[in-house]
């Protein structure tokens, strides 16, 4: 009944079946066939790729059919970018630091450790350096990205052991993707990238002793409690992960002006929507993954956010020497950041702290 009520009103399809609107007949409409990381009516973030592609045939009055394929559906979860850059699909929806092994500079546009939080990374892809980075990036495989989703900050993730030092991260067995994976790799941790589909089963059989996925109103679906005791909060890994709308940009060069613009919009409503929907119910998730389940929550000390923040630095060195386009992205992030945080630190920053201080939240 839970997950009954949680998809209630969500836009579900079959598997490829176009997700029409009667406008328009259907001789005449665009078909959009889009591919995703995320199975079918997978809590969170499956819904809301999939509400993102229903809302582009409504927004269009029936002009562009979307064609909705989850992960496994059509090609494999970590498929979906080449499966679009040759051009088979026109879109996915997905992670892009889930393809770090193709160019490294992906990360920075969905999250890097101890990088951008929702605010900071909408400000630097809308309105600042990153929106031209992005282009330029992604022109180098013929793709085209939007923003189209964002977790928040998300948890430091669950754990069959305490974490009270960095020590107790070297041989950990965890599931952690992209710069954030390599930060506990030169920690010691033993990392995989694995898609969302397949943690739970490999968490209970004892493949991975550890992962990190989203918060709580995300996590409390994945019943990781079944095998991980242990819920830290505040992960330095995705302080506020975007996810992307990438069609092919052969495809998307030849839509009209108002095709484009029309599909622009519903990225960027989902964008928001999907953020505000998990801030919305954290809280509540929280609580009872706490009181239903008995999970412990946990946070990490400042040792362990000190060792983080070392390797941190090493790899985003490394990083910025993998190429000078690599390089040219992670100084324009960092000089970004530091910008907008100086300002949410001396406004919001201080804002919250005291307002959390004198009504005691948190």
């Amino acid at each position: 009944m839970e997950r009954r009520k949680f998809l209630k009103g969500a836009a579900i399809g079959t598997a490829g079946t176009a997700l029409a609107a009667p406008a328009i007949a259907a001789s005449h409409a665009k078909t959009m066939t889009i591919v995703s990381t995320w199975p079918r009516d997978f809590p969170g973030l499956g819904v809301s790729a999939q509400r993102l592609a229903s809302r582009i045939t409504e927004l269009s009055e029936g002009a562009i059919q979307t064609e909705y394929f989850a992960a496994g559906e059509r090609v494999g979860a970590l498929d979906v970018f080449d499966e679009v850059a040759s051009g088979n699909s026109q879109a996915y929806i997905g992670a892009d630091y889930y393809w770090t092994g193709k160019h490294p500079g992906l990360a920075y546009f969905t999250a890097v450790p101890f990088g951008m939080t929702f605010a900071e990374i909408n400000a630097w892809c809308l309105y600042g350096e990153g929106r031209a980075l992005w282009d330029e990036l992604q022109d180098e495989f013929g793709l085209y990205g939007l923003p189209a989703g964002n977790t928040g900050t998300q948890a430091g993730g669950w754990f069959n052991k305490e974490i009270e030092s960095a020590d107790d991260l070297k041989g950990l067995k965890m599931r952690i993707p992209g710069l954030g994976g390599q930060v506990l790799s030169k920690l010691g941790a033993s990392t995989v990238s694995l898609p969302g589909g397949q943690i739970y089963e490999n968490l209970v059989s004892g493949s991975i002793e550890a992962t990190e996925w989203v918060g709580p109103y995300n996590d409390y679906f994945m019943k990781f409690y079944e095998a991980a005791q242990y819920y830290y909060t505040g992960g330095m890994h995705e302080p506020g992960a975007q996810l992307s709308l990438t069609s092919n940009k052969s495809w998307w060069s030849g839509l009209s002006d108002t095709e484009r613009a029309i599909i622009t919009a519903a990225a960027l409503e989902e964008n928001a929507n999907s953020y505000y929907e998990a801030t919305a119910l954290n809280g509540e998730y929280l609580n009872r993954l706490q009181e239903e389940q008995g999970v412990e929550v946990k946070s990490f000390n400042e040792d362990v956010w000190d060792a983080m923040g070392e390797a941190a630095m090493e790899v985003f060195e490394e990083t910025a020497a993998h190429s000078e386009i690599a390089g040219r992205i992670n100084d324009s992030m960092q000089k970004a950041m530091r910008e907008y945080g100086t300002g949410i630190a001396l406004f919001e920053g201080q804002f919250v702290e005291n307002r959390n201080r004198i009504f005691d939240i948190g």
